[in-house]
């Protein structure tokens, strides 16, 4: 399970995703995710199912590696589709015993949660998939530097957001590690009630914990010694510019967009 956690992971490539400017990726998958929130209809979820699979296709990242990260969030799916197919209220109903009904507006609602909540976890492991921490980091302050002028230290929250995104498959690693070896030790992890199984964890918890420490101790100390001092005096190796490749994914995204938003709300008043 927890190797199926893909949010935070790098995989290089030299793709058209791989190419693009951070800034560009960060600002259309922005977009993307809010219009997932706004699409009413079938054309809509159909617009933004492909153009989940065009980002799949043209990011060249391997598309089981990506669905693989559904899998953490599937006892939540689930939940949740069931939570809607048993309250949402609808006028066909296709099943029903005593207060309980099952509609079909509520089978669809559920569909369409489902739909969106996976395509924001696709979305937003494709952008981490084709970005490195660096370039997010970088484009994270370049989008936020307007804030700068009201004294927001946005340097130092784009290295957090950095380095917490970074270290998610690191501690994930780590947590699969500390497992194996108390399993190894006689730790059962899968068998009793919630409770008994809450109470396992602790063993792997405790030692985690510490390697979290000790690895942030670590990080801290390595750019000490490297003479970080902040945003103060700072310079970049590589400096994010826009090229052509950002041009054709702006142009192309507008074009998407225009038609969703057509589509959204006048095709369907």
């Amino acid at each position: 399970m927890l190797k199926n956690i893909t949010l935070g992971q790098y995989i290089p490539g030299k793709s058209i995703l791989h190419r693009a400017d951070p800034r560009t990726k960060m600002i259309w998958t922005l977009l993307i995710m809010v219009s997932v929130f706004i699409a009413n209809n079938v054309f809509g979820y159909v617009m933004l199912i492909a153009l989940t699979a065009i980002a799949l296709l043209t990011g060249e990242v391997p598309v089981k590696h990506t669905l693989r990260g559904l899998k953490p969030l599937l006892i939540i799916l689930i939940i949740t589709a069931a939570i809607n197919i048993f309250t949402y209220s609808g006028q066909t109903v296709l099943w029903s015993l005593g207060t309980v009904k099952i509609t079909l507006e509520g089978i669809m609602h559920a569909v369409a949660i489902t739909i969106r909540l996976s395509m924001i976890v696709i979305m937003g492991s494709v952008l981490t998939l084709t970005t490195t921490p660096i370039a997010l980091t970088d484009g994270i302050e370049s989008l936020l530097s307007p804030l700068k002028k009201i004294k927001v230290p946005v340097h130092e929250m784009a290295m957090m957001m950095s380095i917490a995104l970074r270290f998610i498959p690191t501690l994930m690693e780590e947590t699969d590690k500390i497992m194996k070896a108390q399993a190894s030790r006689g730790a059962d992890f899968d068998t009793g009630n919630i409770l008994q199984k809450a109470k396992s964890f602790i063993p792997v918890l405790i030692p985690l914990f510490v390697s979290a420490f000790k690895r942030a101790e670590e990080l801290a100390t390595a750019m000490e010694s490297r003479c970080y001092r902040g945003d103060v005096g700072r310079t970049r190796m590589k400096k994010l510019a826009y090229t052509g490749v950002d041009i054709h994914i702006s142009i192309f995204m507008v074009l998407f967009m225009a038609i969703f938003i057509v589509s959204t709300f006048v095709l369907v008043s």
